[in-house]
């Protein structure tokens, strides 16, 4: 069995096939870092975090995806997966404000049950090689890195969001 948070939260599996971490991510919201399913509440979130970016290269770029796989309901995630962000063209070694937001941030809104909000990392072939997809909504991570010849994921982390007030099962405590 593997330890994995990823593997556990069913971020591999849902999300993305399994992959070898090879640069450091760290996202902020505030001061709050997100560490594999910590729990954050929507006004914690409403705005875009802070994303700083591992790598040794300059000239090296990322591109950084955030979904929801669990929209609009985890027992029924028909809208799977929601687009919520995504910042292209971030160099090696900066924050996600030095990339090209293509995909505005839109805060996580959950109406029912606790979401995953996942936070993907690809490295690019070069700059402007990524575009913008046409809806949010059934969105595919995998299509979206196959059709913009990312390959599999560099790094991934993901936290846990319910509505503010809960909707039944355990409470989220921030």
């Amino acid at each position: 069995m593997s330890s994995d948070p990823l593997v556990l939260g069913q971020v591999v599996g849902d999300v993305l096939d399994p992959f070898a971490r090879s640069v450091p991510l760290r996202i902020l919201y505030k001061s709050k870092p997100v560490i594999n399913g910590s729990e954050f509440r929507p006004s914690a979130v409403a705005s875009k975090p802070r994303v700083d970016v591992g790598g040794e290269d300059l000239r090296i770029s990322y591109t950084l995806v955030m979904v929801d796989p669990d929209a609009p309901n985890p027992s029924n995630p028909t809208l799977r997966e929601y687009l919520h962000w995504l910042v292209t063209d971030i160099p090696a070694t900066t924050d996600a404000n030095f990339g090209q937001e293509i995909v505005c941030y839109e805060g996580p809104q959950p109406r029912a049950g606790i979401h995953r909000m996942v936070f993907v990392l690809f490295h690019q072939l070069g700059r402007d090689t990524v575009f913008a997809p046409s809806v949010r909504h059934n969105f595919s991570t995998r299509n979206f890195a196959r059709q913009n010849n990312l390959g599999l994921p560099v790094a991934a982390s993901f936290f846990n969001c319910q509505r503010e007030s809960g909707s039944g099962g355990r409470r989220i405590r921030n």
